[in-house]
């Protein structure tokens, strides 16, 4: 890839490595230069820019992200669309990775321009968290040096989803214990069992004696066995394992290089494992028995050697140099993005037709805007409509979406945003406004706008564009301006708040005029067809 300064004469064509401004307009870094482009930044007194241009071996950022990332995809997983080199591997449900730390090792020396970061192998994940990230670090990468990196990332990450499972916790009670604190410890070990979905009846209490002990174990039900006891374990031939083993079953290890939680056994009783949990479990914080759990209930083994491996990472203890994480900080993840479909409009241009159920490949167009959205990355899809218009309600049936009803659509598109919006799922974190009537939005394009939403890189409203960077639609909006976007009125549309707020847009371009294609008039569509046919 050449990469420097090169006169604006000699720059149409190239990448810009650096924003420029040429009077009111901004380039942006990363944004390919037009030949109009580079009129205006010489008009402007402009005359020297700094450039990436790939070469002919090479592979722009986005695509070769695309092709390094797509060997991490498996059951579980998902991948985001490319955006700026850059693409992200999510989980679709809550588990325990695993990382192939040789495999991402080698992936990362195969080039410098390309590069894959991962969360820690065995980390437990939430649904939609960020599991992995592909970045490309220059604007394109050797083609050979992206396929040799994919070829060794086939498998390289998987997800052990946690498995639906009921559990026994017998805890044992040592003569003058509190109630209190067997209380306590039931609470925070049921609330583990809850957050890793696992079901447990009414706790069981026993003395903290070997007969009394074997005994609750002999009648437990369920999937899993806990015992929490009410005096520690200082060997395996104490209280709690001897009673696993009078109970019929076996101690497969005492003790583990973590702490806290070094007290912790396990064993089996039959086919079902049993966990001795340490003192410290009756506490929330994290400790050496949270990483057993959640290994066993996603169906990872617990053996001495994967004991002995957690020593590495395992001192949990909160020390000056490595306070614990603040309480309630929520790791990286995939958004919840609700789409916004407005479908009513009169279509009072049309002379008597509706544009919305004019046939495109087959179907009404409104049916094939609402389908290209459900087959995208949004989580909800909201489809706002005029009172009582069956023949668009008829266009939409069988498809899993709301619909809702504006009853001001005859005053613009500033009331059926509104309706929209308040027909939001809660959790939305983003909301996408689209036109029905724009043809060549599909769900390639919605995915690219989803992809380059990053509050914290500053973009919080992500708009389409022509492929010449003319501003068009859908527009996602980050949950900042939900409020100015329930209070919009008139046909205006979201016009002022993507006026008020230009630092905080970003412009994608689309292939075409796939952002600006939309279809008013029986003219438009006749001249639309007469290109696409």
């Amino acid at each position: 890839m050449e990469f420097g300064p090169l006169p604006v004469a000699e720059a149409a064509g190239a990448m810009l490595a650096h924003s420029v401004r040429a009077g009111a307009r901004r380039f942006a870094k990363g944004e390919r230069l037009d030949a109009e482009g580079a009129a205006a930044l010489a008009a402007s007194g402009v005359q020297t820019v700094w450039v990436a241009r790939p070469g002919p071996e090479d592979l722009g950022e986005d695509e070769a992200a695309a092709l390094v990332a797509a060997p991490l995809a498996g059951p579980h997983l998902s991948l985001s669309a490319p955006f700026t080199g850059r693409v992200n591997l999510y989980a679709e449900a809550a588990g325990v990775i695993r990382v192939d730390a040789a495999a991402l090792l080698a992936a990362n020396r195969v080039d410098e321009a390309v590069t894959i970061a991962t969360l820690p192998d065995f980390a437990r994940v939430a649904p939609r968290a960020m599991l992995a990230t592909v970045k490309i670090i220059p604007y394109a990468a050797p083609a050979a040096a992206a396929r040799q990196a994919a070829a060794l990332l086939s498998g390289a990450i998987s997800l052990h989803p946690f498995r639906a499972m009921r559990a026994t916790l017998i805890l044992t009670r040592t003569e003058g214990m509190k109630p209190s604190l067997i209380d306590k410890g039931a609470a925070a070990i049921l609330a583990r069992l809850a957050a890793l979905g696992v079901e447990a009846g009414e706790p069981v209490v026993t003395p903290h004696e070997t007969g009394a002990l074997s005994a609750a174990l002999a009648a437990a039900e369920g999937d899993l066995l806990l015992i929490l006891g009410g005096s520690a374990t200082s060997d395996r031939r104490d209280v709690a394992p001897a009673s696993v083993v009078e109970a019929g079953g076996r101690i497969d290890r005492f003790g583990m290089p973590v702490d806290p939680g070094n007290l912790l056994f396990t064993g089996v009783m039959g086919d079902r494992p049993v966990l001795g949990l340490p003192g410290c479990a009756r506490s929330p914080k994290l400790n050496g028995a949270d990483w057993a759990l959640e290994r066993i209930v996603a169906g990872l083994p617990v053996s001495g050697a994967e004991i002995e491996a957690m020593a590495v990472g395992g001192l949990l203890k909160e020390i000056p140099s490595r306070p614990q994480p603040r309480e309630g900080a929520a790791p990286a993840g995939r958004p919840f993005v609700s789409a916004l479909l407005l479908a009513a409009g009169s279509s009072s241009r049309m002379r008597g037709a509706d544009k919305l159920l004019e046939p495109v490949g087959g179907a009404p167009l409104l049916r094939r805007t609402a389908e290209a959205l459900l087959a995208s990355r949004a989580d909800e899809v909201v489809v706002v409509l005029r009172p009582g218009d069956e023949a668009r309600r008829a266009a939409l049936s069988g498809l899993g979406l709301r619909m809702v009803e504006n009853p001001a659509a005859a005053e613009g598109m500033g009331a059926s945003i509104r309706a929209g919006m308040a027909a939001l799922a809660p959790e939305a974190e983003a909301a996408l406004v689209a036109l029905a009537d724009m043809p060549e939005i599909g769900a390639k394009e919605i995915d690219s706008l989803l992809a380059a939403f990053d509050p914290e890189e500053g973009r919080e409203i992500v708009r389409a564009a022509s492929a010449a960077g003319e501003p068009g639609n859908p527009v996602l909006f980050g949950r900042r301006f939900f409020e100015a976007l329930r209070g919009l009125e008139g046909d205006e549309g979201a016009r002022a708040i993507l006026a008020a707020h230009p630092d905080r847009v970003r412009l994608l371009p689309l292939a075409g005029r796939a952002a600006r294609t939309d279809l008013d008039t029986p003219e438009d569509w006749e001249a639309w067809r007469a290109l696409t046919a």
